[in-house]
């Protein structure tokens, strides 16, 4: 099992920090993963990586089986090799990708038979077979296959996804534990709640997956076009469903207000493409609110970095001035600068929250950075 250990909670909410270890590496939470869904986080180098702080970071099982296939990558040696990463690595299962493909995929009971996005080659996702992929993918932490459906989907739909969810959840586990680990290390299953914004559904699906003893749990289907109202109280209403000696998990969310209220909540790991995604819009973080690097008012803005408040190696070297020139020209060290600040400022966030947390001043560093980021 993960060995999870509790370390302190906070005192008026939720809020807990922990570690954990897997056999690359201890992670300590509250932690951001940033998001390297095909082996490699957009413009970031793995050393890139471990100098700004990231502990783990994701891939993801649906894009890796199309290409380059997840055998030739077992080939390799695995993830950490194929990719030069030293640290823990973590796959999701690909289901929100494939029940996003909604014009080529097919439900059954059984598995999703989809169609490539990039080529239109068939396939046919089973939990089975998500289990020998993700194996030999080789990521210290794996996700089952589970059926993500949106939000605004009619509660019968919804339940219809908690039952397969659970369902594949046991084939799942069943198989995992059955496959030898393929690469020299134990590879740890986390189980995902389901069940959109209705909390009848939530705890079924929680204690379903709680009898069934994975080694940490993730909350699924969310961020996923309900309010941020909605997502606050179901993330709290299911974090606190779940076990307090193991690792929880809240997937693709969010926003760094997101990730401090759902801290608050007692969620202990976080993941979102946001940070690359926006860097690449020039939309950048800082502990005084969102930056525009193309705004006009910084064409001569040669005094400031994007925040004064950061020490990440693209604040301690360029002025937005620069940046901005950069990004209008289409240069590629734009992207790569704004993506660094971003990620950097995410593995931050938790890192400071964490010491707030371990402080006992969780609460009102909270009030406060709310209102400025």
């Amino acid at each position: 099992m993960l060995p999870f250990e509790l370390i302190a909670t906070n005192k008026n909410s939720f809020a807990r920090a922990g570690k954990f270890a897997t056999a690359h590496g201890e992670i300590e939470t509250p932690v951001f993963m940033p998001v390297g869904t095909q082996a490699s986080v957009k413009s970031l180098s793995p050393h890139e990586l471990l100098d700004l702080g990231a502990k783990i970071i994701l891939a993801n099982t649906y894009h890796l089986h199309l290409r380059p296939t997840s055998e030739i990558i077992a080939q390799a040696g695995g993830l950490h090799k194929f990719e030069n990463w030293r640290g823990s690595l973590l796959t999701d299962s690909g289901g929100f990708q494939v029940f996003s493909l909604k014009e080529t995929r097919k439900i059954t009971d059984d598995g999703v038979y989809f169609q490539s996005h990039i080529d239109g080659s068939k396939h046919y996702f089973t939990p089975e077979k998500v289990m020998q992929i993700e194996h030999n993918l080789g990521a210290d932490i794996i996700m089952p296959f589970d059926e993500c459906p949106p939000s605004t989907a009619e509660f019968i739909q919804i339940k219809k996804a908690v039952e397969r969810t659970i369902k594949w959840a046991k084939k799942c586990k069943e198989t995992h534990e059955k496959i030898p680990f393929y690469h020299g290390y134990e590879q740890f299953l986390f189980g995902i709640v389901q069940g959109g914004i209705n909390e009848q559904l939530r705890e079924y699906c929680a204690k379903e997956l709680i009898n069934l003893d994975f080694d940490g749990y993730s909350i699924g289907g969310l961020a996923v076009g309900e309010s941020n109202e909605d997502m606050y109280k179901i993330a709290k209403f299911s974090a606190n469903l779940l076990p307090q000696n193991k690792p929880r998990y809240l997937m693709g969310v969010g926003k760094p207000i997101d990730i401090i209220e759902c801290i608050d909540s007692g969620v202990d790991m976080f993941d979102c493409v946001m940070p690359t995604r926006n860097a690449r819009n020039g939309s950048v973080y800082s502990w005084n609110g969102q930056v525009n690097i193309r705004n006009s008012k910084y064409k001569t803005d040669f005094d400031n970095p994007i925040d004064k408040n950061c020490d990440c190696y693209t604040c301690k070297n360029f002025s937005r001035a620069y940046i901005r020139h950069l990004y209008l020209a289409g240069e590629i060290l734009a992207l790569r600068l704004l993506s660094l600040h971003n990620v950097h400022f995410y593995v931050n966030l938790v890192k400071i929250a964490r010491e707030q947390i371990l402080n006992n001043s969780f609460d009102e560093w909270k009030k406060e950075i709310s209102v400025k980021i």
